[in-house]
């Protein structure tokens, strides 16, 4: 799978790092005042907030060992929002799903090698538009993970089976897929089976 990797190990001793954290944790999200600001701002923290995990249980092979047998890593406690403490579930199904935008999902990176690939510029209210475009269009182009052909079918992310209800507002996922893959077969079926590689997208 071509994949960004992500330097965990550096980020872990850049000086820059805790005080991101530091300033995510103490940031009020009730200053914001559109909905773009917000989505903006989630996955920003979101992504974070991955890697923080990750950090936070460094070294590991893959985000999930960072659960337990009872509790899966989703539902941790990683971090604060505004003084808030939050966890990847809360801020991916309660705050930013609501939202409406399905792009999201293209957005936020739960630190596996599946995952649409981390953006290199943190998300801006400004250019968000403009900047979910262009991480739906690299991830549907990319035939390890996000979108392949093969005997006449289309296979996708299994990101768009798991989030099928949010695809609804975009006229469903075969709409939303073929907005920005034009030059699919018209009358191939798309399936979200694309196997899942949940190992951690760094080094």
């Amino acid at each position: 799978v071509a994949l960004a990797r992500v330097d965990y190990a550096a980020i872990k001793r850049d000086p820059l790092w805790s005080k991101t954290v530091a300033e995510l944790a103490q940031f009020a999200p009730s200053q914001l005042s559109s909905k773009t600001e917000r989505l903006a701002f989630y996955s920003n923290a979101y992504n974070i907030l991955a890697i923080k995990m990750v950090l936070d249980h460094w070294p590991l092979q893959s985000i999930k060992d960072a659960g337990s047998l009872f509790t899966q890593v989703w539902n941790i406690d990683v971090g604060k929002i505004g003084g808030k403490t939050v966890t990847l579930n809360e801020v991916e199904h309660e705050i930013m799903r609501p939202m409406g935008d399905p792009r999201m999902h293209m957005a936020i990176v739960c630190a596996s090698v599946s995952c649409p690939d981390l953006r290199s510029e943190p998300y801006v209210a400004e250019r968000l538009d403009a900047q979910f475009d262009e991480q739906v269009v690299k991830f549907l182009n990319n035939s390890g993970k996000g979108l392949r052909q093969r005997d006449g079918d289309i296979e996708v992310s299994k990101i768009f089976g798991w989030f099928e209800e949010d695809f609804a507002v975009a006229g469903g996922v075969e709409n939303f897929i073929r907005r920005y893959r034009n030059d699919l077969p018209r009358n191939a079926d798309i399936e979200a089976d694309i196997d899942y590689d949940w190992s951690l997208n760094g080094f």
